[in-house]
C-alpha cells in the first residue's frame, strides 16, 4: 500500500516584543502538507499564489532533507500569508522534515533541522512544540499559554521580507536598550506565569528591534502606538513584521476587533488564539 501522510503545523509570532530571536508563541492559523507515494513524477499542488511547485518549494525541500522525493505527490494548503511575519517558511519546513520522519519512521531531529534550514530558532520551535516557547542555545523550552489569553492579528498590505528586516539591525546595541528588553522580558515571562495581564501588557515593550526597524512597517508600529487606545493588553510586531498581533484578555477581543475593522480597515484583521498544539501528523489510508 502507498503511503501517504497529512501534517498540519501552526502560524506562529516571533520575539514578542523584547524577547528578540529568543521568544515566540504557536497561533491557530495553519497549513496543512499532504503527501502520497504514487510512483510518478514529483508533483506538487497548492492553494497559494507565487508558491514555487518544483523542488524548489520549502515543504518539498524540506522533505528532501531527509529522504528522496522522486514519486511523491506534494498537496499544500496555507491560511499563513508570506512575507507578513507569522513564520510562514517555518511551518513549511516543519512539514516537509515531519512528513518524511514519520512516513519513514527515522527518528529525526526535527528541531535540529528545521532551525538549520530556517536560520533561526524561534519560530520552528513554536512551530513544533505549540505554546508559548523560550529558545536557548542548548534547544527550547515550552510553556502552556495562559488561560484568558487570546490574540488579534493586524496585517498590513505591505509585505516585509526577512531578510531586509534582518538587514535592518546593527550588531551591536546600547547597553540601556539591552537591559530594558532584560527587564522586560522578565516582566512578560513573570506575567505570563501569573496569568497578571497588567504585568504582561507592561512587558510587551522593546527597544531592540521594533524601532529600528519601524521605516519597513510605519502603519504596523502606528498601530503598536495605540494598542491601548484600541482596548488591547498591548501589541507587539510579529516576527519580521508587518502583521500586529494585539494581546487581548479574551472579554476584549471581540471589542478590539470591531475597533481594528474600523479603525484599521487598511488590514487583513483576524482573530487568532495562541495555539497550545504543534505540528501534528496522520498516516492516512
Amino acid at each position: 500500500m502507498n503511503r501517504r501522510r497529512r501534517v498540519r503545523v501552526p502560524a506562529s509570532s516571533a520575539n514578542l516584543g523584547p524577547g528578540y530571536d529568543a521568544l515566540a508563541a504557536a497561533l491557530s492559523i495553519y497549513l496543512e502538507l499532504e503527501v502520497t507515494e504514487t510512483g510518478g513524477a514529483l508533483t506538487v499542488e497548492c492553494d497559494v499564489p507565487g508558491v514555487a511547485l518544483d523542488r524548489s518549494n520549502l515543504c518539498v525541500r524540506a522533505f528532501e532533507a531527509l529522504s528522496p522525493v522522486d514519486g511523491l505527490t506534494f498537496r499544500i494548503h496555507s491560511e499563513i500569508p508570506s512575507s507578513a511575519g507569522l513564520g510562514s517558511s517555518a511551518a513549511a519546513i516543519v512539514a516537509g522534515l515531519t512528513a518524511a520522519d514519520h512516513m519513514y519512521e527515522l527518528d529525526a531531529p526535527i528541531f535540529e533541522l528545521a532551525r538549520d534550514l530556517e536560520g533561526h530558532p524561534d519560530n520552528v520551535a513554536a512551530a513544533i512544540h505549540g505554546g508559548f516557547v523560550v529558545c536557548a542555545a542548548d534547544g527550547p523550552v515550552r510553556f502552556e499559554p495562559p488561560a484568558g489569553l487570546e490574540g488579534v492579528l493586524a496585517t498590513p498590505p505591505e509585505p516585509v521580507p526577512t531578510a531586509d528586516a534582518r538587514a535592518a539591525l546593527p550588531a551591536e546595541v546600547p547597553l540601556t536598550d539591552a537591559v530594558h528588553n532584560v527587564a522586560h522580558v522578565s516582566l512578560l515571562m513573570l506575567g505570563l506565569a501569573r496569568e497578571d495581564f497588567a504585568l504582561i501588557g507592561r512587558g510587551l515593550s522593546d527597544r531592540l528591534h521594533q524601532a529600528r526597524r519601524a521605516h519597513l512597517y510605519p502603519r504596523s508600529v502606528e498601530l503598536v502606538a495605540h494598542a491601548a487606545e484600541l482596548g488591547a493588553v498591548g501589541a507587539t510586531i510579529s516576527g519580521a513584521g508587518p502583521s500586529v498581533l494585539f494581546w487581548c484578555h479574551w472579554e476584549q477581543t471581540g471589542a478590539v476587533m470591531e475597533t481594528l475593522w474600523t479603525e484599521a480597515a487598511d488590514c487583513i484583521v483576524r482573530r487568532a488564539q495562541f495555539a497550545p498544539g504543534g505540528a501534528d501528523v496522520q498516516a492516512l489510508e
